[in-house]
């Protein structure tokens, strides 16, 4: 097992770090990235979200902080700490008050994070909903959070409107945003005029006060709230500017920001005193186009944009960073040469936050498929079935430890109990660590394919199928078999161009065996025109597993030669 991990694994930099115990041989002390990860750690975070609001406020002033440039309009520093006051008013006015569980169905606008950093300066609870929620999904949600009070645009009223048994929330808590409403009497706009006055009473807002009931994507089951402290998003935003050196001052926000890392984005530019340029939504076709016009320095680079034609002028010389999540490893150099700025590997998820990153001057690690070491506040470590720590090169589960992480699922005591090991979050990951102390992703436990005695990656087989000009995504899934255990079956998405013949068929396999060992190449291939998506876009395999009795059926069987 661990001939075949070591392509996977690189050799170059080393770092001098604590890891579960262990001190690895990683000597990274001149590196400006892991002087700040350091720094961080010694240093007092801001008393919570309000406290970082003002002092923001009070550095940046009229400096622009978020603009959503598809709709004109631009909040600066100075306005976001004025008007979050006036709406936090506005929401105690009406009875919002600290641990206040309150649901968000928001577009991807200024009211969003208007809304969201308000009910953190009160202490009250969000619980960001997806505003493409059907009337099920949104009624689960507002129940499984035990939400008190609602703010929905209303475009969205008419999901709200035929849940089934009608709204369940008192309808005097539910505040509509974008105009009136014909039921609802209370209005968002009218938090913003707010004359109401803080109370002198008012409880201190804490780290360890929940600021977030995050569902999870449900990429494995049905989502459940992970619970989100002040402390966890204030850690959050400040490692995420140490893993760039505080440097970006253009962000592009092209994520929904109901979603991790849309919130995460939003909180990096505030602590890094950056504009956030906001997407209503991504666009792969102008993402470039964005990057170009408003000059951005940091963003979070999507596969997708590397299969359009070459341009001669799409090189950037301002382009500081991009973050290239699960990327294949031989894109990370291609980027660089091809847009300028650094591409960088990392892991982060929604109950640890960030906890991987490959550090700014890891010159020689680019390509080689790490996603890096620990941040600060972060340990991490591979176990063995049994809970042990895996040696160099023995692939297990990744785990995590240290301040600010979940505090569990909401309403769900077992399955936060099942998801950590004494103080280590379990991540449900598998992962492999070199004798130096570098961290390279393998994929979900559940990715793994187990093909008679032989374990294959579904996150290598991937990227092999991605590298195709023809394929423009990919999901590789096990298919049970009788005779081998599982096969290996992928799904593709494939350029529109592509014509569907039986030559296309011939070189996918064609290069995937000149790519990979024979127990890799996948047996069965589906193609599809889209994929099932989480809110973060990534693809929901849990979808596709669930969407036929029998995967083998629609596809094309490499052994048998013939369409099932």
């Amino acid at each position: 097992m661990l001939t075949e991990m070591q392509n996977f694994m690189g050799a170059d930099d080393s770092v001098s770090k604590q890891s579960a115990g262990t001190v690895m041989s990683i000597r990274t002390a001149d590196w400006a990235s892991e002087q700040l990860m350091r720094h961080i750690e010694r240093s007092a975070l801001p008393e919570n979200l309000g406290a970082l609001l003002d002092a923001a406020a009070a550095a940046h002033g009229d400096r622009c902080f978020l603009e959503f440039f598809e709709d004109g309009e631009r909040v600066s520093y100075a306005e976001i700490g004025a008007l979050t006051r006036r709406i936090a008013a506005g929401l105690r006015a009406i009875g919002v008050a600290r641990a206040s569980h309150v649901a968000v169905m928001l577009p991807t606008s200024r009211l969003y994070p208007l809304s969201w950093l308000s009910l953190a300066r009160i202490g009250a609870v969000t619980i960001p909903i997806n505003f493409g929620y059907t009337p099920r999904e949104l009624a689960y949600t507002l129940r499984e959070a035990g939400a008190e009070y609602l703010i929905i645009h209303r475009d969205f009223v008419p999901v709200l409107e035929d849940i089934e048994g009608g709204c369940p929330l008192a309808r005097e808590n539910v505040l509509v945003a974008g105009g009136s409403s014909s039921g609802f009497k209370g209005c968002w706009e009218d938090l913003a005029d707010s004359t109401a006055r803080a109370s002198p009473h008012e409880a201190v807002v804490g780290h360890d006060d929940l600021m977030n009931i995050q569902f999870t994507s449900g990429t494995t089951g049905f989502p459940k709230g992970a619970m989100q402290s002040q402390r966890f998003w204030l850690g959050f935003a400040r490692v995420g500017a140490a893993q760039f050196q505080n440097r970006p001052r253009r962000i592009l926000i092209a994520q929904p920001l109901y979603y991790l890392d849309g919130q995460w984005l939003v909180l990096m530019a505030l602590t890094m005193g950056a504009t956030a340029y906001v997407a209503r939504r991504m666009s792969a076709g102008r993402f470039l186009e964005w990057m170009q016009r408003y000059r951005i320095e940091y963003c979070n680079f999507p596969e997708v944009v590397s299969k359009q034609a070459p341009h001669p002028s799409e090189r950037m010389d301002h382009l500081v960073a991009m973050s290239c999540y699960s990327h294949r490893k031989s894109n990370y150099p291609a980027y660089e040469q091809r847009y300028g700025g650094l591409a960088r590997q990392g892991f982060s998820m929604t109950e640890v936050g960030c906890g991987l990153y490959v550090p700014m001057e890891a010159h020689g690690m680019t390509g080689t498929g790490t996603v890096g070491i620990p941040v600060a506040f972060r340990e991490a470590m591979v176990t063995r079935d049994d809970g042990r720590a895996a040696g160099p090169g023995e692939p297990g589960e990744l785990r995590f430890r240290g301040p600010g992480m979940t505090m569990g699922y909401y309403g769900h005591p077992e399955a936060t109990a099942a998801a950590f090991h004494e103080q280590w979050f379990r991540t449900g990951d598998v992962a492999v660590r070199d004798e130096r102390g570098w961290f390279y992703y393998l994929g979900r436990i559940k990715d793994l394919v187990r093909r008679s005695s032989e374990n294959i990656s579904a996150v290598e087989v991937e990227g092999v199928l991605r590298a195709l000009p023809e394929v423009l995504e990919a999901a590789v899934l096990a298919v049970p078999d009788e005779l081998r255990g599982e096969e290996v079956k992928a799904y593709l998405m494939l350029a529109t161009e592509t014509l569907r013949d039986q030559a296309l068929i011939e070189r996918i396999f064609e290069h995937c065996r000149q790519n990979l060992a024979a127990f890799k190449i996948p047996r069965y291939l589906e193609l599809v025109d889209e994929f099932p998506r989480t809110p973060g876009l990534k693809i929901r395999k849990s979808a596709l597993r669930e969407a036929k009795p029998d995967l083998r059926t629609q596809s094309y069987d490499r052994v048998d030669g013939l369409w099932r």
